[in-house]
């Protein structure tokens, strides 16, 4: 699978793809917000040929796709839609040297597009921590509205953690997309 935005692609990962990831994967300061990491080599290599196999999936519902950048083909990050339903959540993981460029939101908008108009999902939601402002700015920046605060509601890393959700809608997204 292969989404092409202004700047980058979103394909599906390759095998080859380990060592890029790896370099943000293992990154404290990235896996900081996240419910994974940081990944040893072991993990990263792992965490690879699992999506070698989801992408073999007749039906399938899970898209974990590496952002590439079109100029450079370089792999910057990561970025997913999981499907259930009538529903999709969405993520993204970056590497720090690309944060703050608008690679999140552009890989997000894409995202966006591919759930509402491809696969026809109702709602996208996405999670984060509350101390992560940058990826609540990203998603209030593609239209998501914050529905809530999810008080202790995820155990990781030895402690439980709060996170906001945001979601939009297929309406809102049209409405948005339509330029309103």
């Amino acid at each position: 699978m292969k989404i092409e935005t202004q700047r980058l692609w979103l394909r599906d990962f390759g095998k080859e793809d380990w060592e890029a990831v790896h370099q943000y994967a293992s990154n404290a300061e990235v896996a900081k917000y996240m419910i994974w990491g940081p990944n040893s080599e072991g993990e990263t290599k792992a965490f690879i040929d699992q999506q070698l196999a989801k992408q073999q999936s007749t039906d399938r519902t899970d898209y974990e796709l590496a952002v590439v950048m079109k100029e450079t083909n370089q792999l910057i990050g990561g970025c997913g839609l999981y499907i259930n339903e009538t529903n999709a959540e969405m993520g993204y993981c970056f590497n720090p040297d690309y944060w703050g460029h608008g690679y999140a939101a552009e890989a997000s908008e894409a995202l966006l597009k591919f759930a509402f108009e491809t696969r026809h999902v109702h709602r996208v939601f996405a999670t984060c921590r509350p101390g992560n402002t940058a990826s609540a700015n990203v998603l209030r920046r593609i239209g998501m509205t914050q529905e809530g605060h999810l008080r202790e509601h995820m155990w990781h890393k030895g402690t439980f953690h709060d996170s906001y959700l945001f979601s939009i809608l297929g309406d809102e997204y049209q409405s948005k997309s339509r330029g309103g």
